[in-house]
Order: C-alpha cells, then structure tokens, then sequence
C-alpha cells in the first residue's frame, strides 16, 4: 500500500494518464488531416455560396461534422461520401465556382454527390478516375463541360454515374467494363453519337436515361443483355431506324422513346416480363402500321402515347385493371369513326384523340367513366357535348374540341367545379357568352357564331375574334 506521502504523486500521474487517453481518443475521433485540407481547399475555390451549405467548413473542426460529409470509423474515420444538394429553381442553394483537384486527397472517398448546385464549372473531375473505391458520382444540374473521359470505364466499382444536366459533349463512354453499374444517367447534355454496342455487358443496369441529347443512329438491339433495366429514357434525341425487338427482354416500369426519328411498324415487344410496364411514350415519331394486338395483355399501364405518328388500322382492345394517367392516340392516320367502345370505359386523367378521323355525335358518346381533360379536336363532331361532358362531369378540368361542327346555345353552359380550360374554337356554337367563363383559366371560343355583350373576363381579343356579333371589351364597344 502507498504511503499518504505518495497520494499526491499518485493522483498526478493517474490524472496526467487520463488526460492523455482523452487526448488520444480526441484526435482519434477527428477526421483526417488529409480529408480537412482537401475539403477546405474545395470552398476556397468556390466564389458563390448563395444559402451557406459550407457555413461549417471550418479549419480546426472535425471534418466529419460537417455538412454533407460522413465519415467511416472503421477506415482511421476518413471522409468516405461528400453529398451535397441544392435548389437552383429558386435561386438558392447554389455553388459556383470549379471543383477542385484537391479532393484527390480524400483516398477513402466512396461517394461523391453535387446534386442540383446550378453553377459549378469546369471539366469532369479527372481525380475520381484514380479513386479504386468510388461507387457514387453525381454531379447534376451544372454547367460542367467537356469530354466524358474514356478512362472512366477502369473505376471498375461505380454503381452510379448521374451526370445529367450539364454541358457533356463528344461521345459516350463505352463503359462495357463496369459491370457494377445499376444506375446511369447522361441526360440533358449535349453528347452525339450513338449508344455503344458494349453497353449489353451491364447486366446489373436497373436505370438508363441518355435523354435531350444529341445522340444518332439506330438504338442498338442489346436490349437481351439489359434484362435487369426497368427505366428506359431516350427521349429527345436524334435516333432514327427500327424499335430493337429485343426490348421485350426488359421488365420495365417505365419506357420514353418519345421525340426521335423512329420509323418501321411498332414490333410486338409483349412479353411475360414486359406486361408490367406503367409507361409507354413513343410519341413524335415516324412509326406506321398498327399497334399489335399483343398490347391487349398491357392491362396495369398508366400511360399510353403514341401521338405524333403516321398509326394506322384498328386498335387491339385493351382491358386495363385501373385508371390511367393518359391515353393519347393523337395525330396519326387513323380514321375511327366512332370512339372505340373500350376507351369510353378507360378512365384517365388526359385523353388525347385529336385528328382520329371521328364522325359522330357527341351526343351519342357515353362513356361509362369519367375524365380530367379531353382532346377531340380537328375531328367531325356534330351535336351537343353539354350533357355528357361538361355539365355532368364534374372531374373534366380541360376539355379542347376546336375544328369540329359542334352546335349548341352557349347560354346553357354549367362548368364543373373543376373546370379550368375550355376550346370551342372553329365550331358552330351560337347564342350568348355566360358569366360563368370568367373563372377559367383559358378559353378560346373564337370564329363560332356567339353575339350579344362579352361579360368582364381576363382574355384577350383573341379569344372571341371571328364571331357573328360579339361586342365589348376586349372587343370594340357595343353599339347603343
């Protein structure tokens, strides 16, 4: 046992101790000083923090407080993700400025995410081409330029690659080698070319998006190595040529393919893995023929547009399990006749078939569901479409039937609660304009043949141009 002589001495050194573990676990604690130097390097290149994401950035702090930065205790607690998120829609939560080189120094980095920060400059970041454990790299929404290096395909781990929303030019990588890929996104850039045959080999790939691009050629038939891709987005680009058959290899939940140079017939690309599709755009494109009759089997599908086409024939008849969001068959070469039965018994929120070469009485329409918004212009509708479409249904908030021969007292017009535009335009409408039209948001009844006092609205002349004997404003005054 000590003597009480020692206890002072004694307690020092037991003091002294714990001080220094305290010490030791402190600094174990903290982030790299690598990792600091690097991020800190980072803001100082940047010229505009608009909302203050950096604000606690700061030299002698631990690094893995930060915001947006996570540290992995495991690996001496260095940086391992960096995510940073903005709103540049509304001016805010914005970085300006390059990204530096720096970053190189964060050697554990795994996730590098500058989502949405509007004005972040300079070439894609030739750093994280030499980072062997990088899975993650988002930087979307900014004005990077340049080349996507070819090199990238060594980083042999990347799962995401998000790059959408810049100013990429030249050709897609081919990206054959990175296997690990299961989410890939080069939207919204300037890229041309075409989509490299060795994309086959990401058989991991769930999403795929080359949209608003400049991209060319045929859309390669590598679509039966691709079994694992449920997003498919193409759309806006230059593609012209053939749909690959093998796109019935896919399980998709969503398919755009919308606003190419597509031509040939629709391919039958039904299958047991594709019927569970939600979305289907094939849209402003130059495919003929018919839709298959295997599109019968697509029965939980929310969203159908084929508009934009040179569509002909009759329409395989569908039978769908719930509502759809839209059905739009518009502006193709079909000759209908009358409103195919099962679409009357289809309920969606838009219904597109403008120009579908329809004669019939609105009148004799009747639909057992009801609608958000119908297109049936440039057809030969005749009769009265109050009953069944206007005064009735209280779910329409737009209904456009301008270019047809439809003929009724405007007088009698009751809108639904819902309702918000209205096209009438180019019809036979006759009788006085209602109040009841100043509470829309758009409305066109032009070139029918309306008379008597407009009621105070918001439209302009156009609106009412072309009438038999319309007056007041916005029109010229009525005559006394």
């Amino acid at each position: 046992m000590p003597s009480p002589s020692n206890f002072p001495l004694l307690l020092f050194l037991l003091f002294n101790l714990f001080i220094h573990h305290q010490s030791l676990a402190a600094t174990k604690k903290r982030c790299h000083v690598d990792d600091e130097k690097g991020l800190l390097a980072f803001k100082s290149g940047i010229k505009s923090d608009q909302s203050g994401l950096l604000n606690s950035w700061k030299r002698g702090t631990d690094c893995c407080k930060w915001y947006g930065i996570t540290c992995n205790p495991k690996s001496s607690n260095r940086v391992t993700v960096i995510d940073l998120y903005g709103w540049p829609s509304d001016g805010t939560n914005i970085l300006a400025g390059p990204i530096s080189p720096s970053l190189s120094k964060l050697h554990s980095l795994e996730s590098l995410k500058f989502a949405h920060l509007g004005n972040l400059t300079g070439p894609f970041p030739d750093f994280l081409l030499a980072m062997p454990n990088i899975t993650t790299i988002v930087i979307s929404d900014s004005k990077l330029s340049g080349p996507i290096p070819r090199n990238i395909v060594n980083l042999v781990k990347l799962e995401r690659l998000e790059l959408e929303g810049n100013r990429f030019t030249g050709t897609i990588p081919s990206l054959g080698k990175s296997t690990s890929l299961i989410h890939l996104n080069l939207g919204n850039n300037r890229l041309s070319g075409g989509i490299p045959i060795s994309f086959r080999r990401l058989r991991k790939l769930i999403w795929l998006e080359l949209s608003w691009n400049q991209l060319t050629g045929s859309i390669p038939d590598i679509f039966s190595g691709l079994t694992s891709v449920e997003i498919l987005y193409l759309q806006h680009n230059k593609f012209s040529g053939n749909i690959p058959k093998s796109l019935s290899y896919l399980k998709p939940i969503n398919v755009d393919l919308s606003h190419n140079a597509l031509t040939g017939q629709i391919p039958d690309i039904s299958s047991n893995r594709f019927n569970a599709i939600n979305d289907l755009n094939l849209s402003w494109n130059h495919l003929s023929g018919v839709i298959p009759e295997n599109f019968a089997k697509f029965t939980q599908i929310t969203v159908l547009d084929f508009s934009h086409n040179e569509l002909n024939g009759s329409l395989p008849e569908m039978r769908l399990e719930r509502s759809m969001y839209a059905l739009d068959l518009s502006y193709n070469n079909y000759h209908f006749g009358e409103i195919p039965e099962w679409i009357g018994n289809t309920s969606a929120m838009i219904l597109g078939l403008v120009k579908c070469g329809i004669k019939m009485r609105l009148n004799d329409w009747k639909p057992t569901v009801l609608y958000g918004n119908v297109y049936l212009s440039e057809n030969q509708l005749t009769g009265n479409p109050l009953q069944f479409l206007i005064s009735q249904n209280t779910t329409l908030m737009g209904f456009s039937a301008f270019g047809n021969k439809l003929r009724f007292d405007m007088k009698h017009l009751k809108l639904g609660k819902k309702m918000v535009n209205l096209d009438l335009s180019n019809n036979l409408v006759y009788g006085n304009v209602p109040k009841t039209v100043a509470r829309l948001q758009e409305l066109n009844v032009s070139h029918n043949h309306l008379c008597g006092e407009l009621p105070a609205t918001k439209f302009p002349a156009t609106a009412f141009l072309g009438n038999d004997c319309l007056c007041g404003a916005p029109l010229p005054p009525c005559k006394s």
